[in-house]
């Protein structure tokens, strides 16, 4: 019995991983970040303004996280209609949130913020890059998750997968609107 309790309390193998991942990612980011501010004092800092359409994908990371959510709530539930009805318009508006952080940054490239000019552009360019491709990390992982809704067989209804990909997106949802503050602040 003591055995079986302990083994309740551990924490499964992918979300332990996860959870360094998401660490060691927001440190990297803290570091991007804290250089930022020490390089912003730099006679040559170039001033910018922010695409608006990454306010609009703020709005829709933030739908997304909502209807993940629902989406575990559903599975937990065994409700697989409402799951996939759930999965797939968190898979929308995942693409979509990309497709607007794509469109941001080439607006930032053809506002006249040189890609390769003053280092206060280079550190937007690595900042949205960075943060670009954990974006296509968790919409990769929100694809998974519609493809695997729509098998004809579910082979198991543990609901890890899916908690892993929605603390992800979670994750990628909070570090998004952590970095729409830092550049519209500290611009």
């Amino acid at each position: 019995m003591h055995t079986m309790s302990i083994q309740r309390k551990k924490i499964h193998p992918h979300k332990y991983s996860l959870w360094i991942a998401m660490g060691s990612i927001t440190m990297m980011f803290i570091g991007f970040t804290s250089a930022y501010v020490v390089k912003r004092s730099q006679a040559n800092w170039l001033a910018f303004e922010l695409p608006h359409i990454f306010w609009l994908s703020t709005a829709v990371i933030l739908l997304s996280s909502l209807t993940i959510h629902l989406a575990l709530k559903q599975f937990r539930e065994r409700n697989m209609q409402r799951y996939k009805q759930l999965i797939t318009l968190t898979a929308v508006l995942g693409v979509a949130f990309a497709a607007c952080q794509w469109i941001g940054f080439s607006q930032l490239k053809n506002s006249g913020l040189p890609l390769s000019g003053p280092v206060s552009a280079s550190f937007i360019y690595v900042i949205v890059g960075v943060h670009m491709l954990h974006v296509l990390g968790g919409v990769v992982a929100l694809l998974i998750m519609f493809a695997r809704a729509y098998r004809t067989r579910i082979r198991t209804y543990s609901p890890v997968p899916i908690e892993v990909a929605a603390t992800y997106w979670h994750f990628v949802d909070v570090l998004w609107i952590y970095l729409l503050i830092f550049l519209s602040i500290a611009r």
